[in-house]
């Protein structure tokens, strides 16, 4: 297979794999036309890929199309695991329903922006004050109950299996978990019950490519959110088992050829655990 990559940093060791700048697309729709697949386009790119030049895509569309947006992502984890999913209210940003969620929730909850990552644009809500603020950066209302919780995983899923994964301890200045706001990582076992509910939502959204933030009380695993694109500093060695997920994964789903052929990402010259060589980059 020839494969197009527009992000060099997560496919830097893929085999016949060739790498195009986002803002060149349409100075080389022949490669693309080409190609037998295309790799982590961004978010804008989808559409003229999927639709206008009928090209398959990793991670896959409902990667894209779900892991976007907090909201659409809560009401789709609302449909396949409603228990799962800690109570969250979604509505218009305007007094009445401002008024209303916040005689609604206990105190103290949490409010989110819908597009936001690694921590950013989640309010932990004590007072009126808090929730003032918030009101003035969001354009919807994302309202969620506060989980008694110091610690958080991040289980990642590549393909259609979990491939790893570890737990975010907080924060010392309190709330956040994530990486980039302080929280501490740690290696550990992965429960079970947080696993099958992320196969669960992976399998059953068509989701391949995400890391997946479930909140543990108890034995009873509750999903944040996944993020499509996510950090790899979590354990040692997690990019070489994601990339060799990638390989098996669409080696599975998009080889055109003999089941018994060979690995079409492989470079039989390349010495066992490395990558191959890349192919010229086009600027």
């Amino acid at each position: 297979m020839q494969l197009i990559s527009f992000d060099p940093y997560r496919t830097l060791h893929f085999a016949q794999t060739q790498y195009l700048k986002p803002e060149l697309m349409n100075h080389h729709l022949d490669l693309l036309i080409a190609a037998d697949g295309i790799l982590f386009p961004q978010y804008w790119q989808v559409n003229a890929l999927l639709y206008g030049l009928k090209k398959r895509i990793f991670p896959s569309p409902a990667s894209y199309y779900i892991g976007h947006d907090k909201v659409e992502m809560t009401r789709c984890f609302q449909t396949i695991a409603p228990q799962h999913v800690p109570w969250t209210l979604i509505e218009a940003n305007t007094p009445a329903n401002a008024e209303r969620v916040w005689d609604t929730l206990p105190l103290p909850f949490v409010a989110k922006i819908p597009k936001s990552s690694m921590g950013d644009g989640v309010f932990l809500i004590e007072t009126q004050a808090d929730w003032k603020r918030y009101l003035a950066l969001s354009p919807v209302i994302y309202a969620q109950e506060y989980l008694p919780i110091d610690r958080d995983l991040r289980i990642v899923w590549v393909g259609d299996r979990i491939i790893g994964g570890y737990w975010r301890i907080q924060a010392d200045r309190g709330f956040y978990n994530n990486v980039a706001k302080g929280g501490q990582i740690e290696a550990g076992i992965l429960p079970p019950e947080a696993c099958a509910l992320v196969e669960k939502l992976a399998l059953g959204l068509g989701i391949d490519h995400g890391g997946f933030d479930i909140a543990m009380v108890g034995h009873y695993p509750y999903v944040f959110e996944f993020n499509r694109l996510f950090g790899n500093q979590g354990l040692s060695g997690l990019q070489g088992r994601i990339d060799d997920a990638i390989h098996d994964y669409l080696g599975r789903i998009w080889h055109d050829g003999e089941p018994d052929s060979p690995d079409p990402f492989k470079n039989p010259d390349q010495p066992p655990g490395m990558g191959g060589p890349d192919l010229p980059q086009v600027v």
